[in-house]
């Protein structure tokens, strides 16, 4: 599939409408940086790499403080998601100090703290205009993905050559195209902790429950409770939900959501037919479904042998258990990084009781996190604490990814330190090694 998507992009070449490209411009004066590259599948590694150097006048270079792994990291791991290439470096979750500015630069300065986007946006197209950043029509050079889904998206950083190619955030330095655009920010008074996740999984969970339309007195079912589900439920009480129900499979996922958050639980290793369970639980029906899990783990033999003989890339499972469990007219809110298609999935079911079927898209961060630092992180209402569960040097990254994939027991957002991070604050992780933890499993 690589090969095949990287071949068919090398032919067309760039989209002729993005007017900015990924890219590595090396320092004159030389010097590398510790960064974490894909090699293949199940195959990253952390190598020393030129630090970057702005190239266009808008550009701005961070030192990074701080990054982490996402859940959609591990298509990437896993090599689902097309055109990689080796050597590529990952991460589109970051935050950091600005080291240089390009000379159009006049709003940061050096020293400046802030945390950037996922996704790269212009600032000036129409989508831009209305704050819709994922949806940036400048930025992303995929003549393939416009061919897949009829147009593209914003770039992403270090999210491979389909969505832009740009470098990402897992290193000691960035570069961020229209800097002043992509990067917030940040008052002294948030902690780093805090801060790094206004670049995805904050605005990616709040996005995926105000999209839906979840609102006061409605019962909510969330399939999937890593970072996003768990967050997702956070939002869920904090817009006025009665009643919400997590759906996952991993232990301790299911405690924190019960013993942190207080939400009800369905252990899909023991409740095998969720529908049956939810159905029991809310015979009415959810007023809202939530897919906030992954579209790699088919768990019905019918579909591991689609996605064996690659007749399917995406598996539609989660997507009718929303579709059977929520009531008449009923919405289903899918932010899942689904990336391709899927087989079976219920159409009946969706017309024939009216069903809101919701791609939410990827997140458009601009339109929330100012909302979210001012109105959730600075008085306390979100407090990220129950969600970030453990710290680790850049130095272990590619052994976090192996570690990651595996979900061990109690791992949920980790927070990765590089030379230049502030040391941890009071009430989150203090620093370890991955090898320490994944060893008592």
């Amino acid at each position: 599939m690589q090969t095949a998507a990287n071949a068919y992009q090398a032919y067309t070449g760039p989209h002729p409408e993005a007017e900015v490209h990924g890219g590595i411009k090396a320092r004159a004066e030389g010097g590398t940086m510790k960064a974490l590259a894909w090699f293949g599948a199940q195959d990253v590694r952390v190598i020393d790499a030129p630090i970057p150097d702005v190239i266009e006048d808008d550009d701005v270079v961070l030192k990074v403080t701080g990054t982490t792994i996402c859940g959609s990291d591990l298509h990437l791991y896993h090599g689902e998601i097309m055109s990689m290439q080796k050597g590529d470096i990952l991460g589109h979750e970051f935050m950091g100090v600005v080291d240089r500015v390009g000379k159009g630069v006049t709003k940061l300065h050096p020293g400046d703290r802030v945390v950037t986007s996922f996704q790269v946006a212009c600032g000036k197209c129409s989508y831009c205009k209305q704050k819709l950043s994922s949806f940036c029509d400048r930025t992303n050079d995929s003549v393939l993905q416009e061919k897949m889904y009829g147009q593209r998206d914003a770039g992403f950083f270090g999210y491979s050559h389909f969505t832009g190619g740009y470098a990402g955030g897992q290193a000691e330095y960035v570069r961020v195209p229209f800097g002043e655009v992509n990067c917030l920010p940040l008052p002294n008074s948030v902690p780093d902790e805090a801060a790094l996740y206004l670049s995805d999984i904050l605005p990616t969970s709040y996005h995926c429950v105000v999209d839906t339309g979840v609102k006061e007195g409605d019962t909510v079912g969330i399939w999937g409770l890593g970072p996003i589900g768990l967050c997702a439920a956070r939002w869920c009480q904090l817009k006025g939900a009665k009643r919400i129900i997590g759906i996952d499979q991993v232990p301790s996922r299911l405690q924190i959501a019960q013993e942190r958050l207080g939400i009800e639980v369905v252990n899909f290793s023991e409740d095998k037919d969720v529908v049956k369970k939810l159905r029991e639980m809310v015979p009415a029906g959810l007023d809202c479904a939530l897919d906030c899990g992954t579209f790699h783990e088919p768990k019905s033999l019918i579909h591991k042998a689609q996605k064996l003989l690659m007749l399917e890339t995406d598996v539609p499972e989660t997507i009718n258990e929303c579709l059977m469990t929520v009531k008449k007219m009923g919405r289903v809110g899918i932010i899942s990084a689904y990336a391709g298609f899927a087989n079976g999935v219920n159409v009946g079911a969706l017309m024939e009781r009216g069903i809101r079927l919701i791609g939410n898209g990827q997140a458009p961060v601009h339109l929330y996190w100012e909302e979210i630092l001012n109105d959730y992180l600075l008085t306390g209402r979100f407090d990220t604490s129950f969600v970030v569960t453990h710290r680790v040097p850049l130095e272990d990254f590619a052994e976090l990814y192996h570690a990651f994939d595996k979900r061990p027991p109690g791992v949920e957002k980790v927070f990765v330190e590089t030379k230049f991070s502030n040391p941890p604050t009071t009430g989150y992780p203090k620093l370890t090694r991955v090898s320490e933890w994944t060893l008592k499993h």
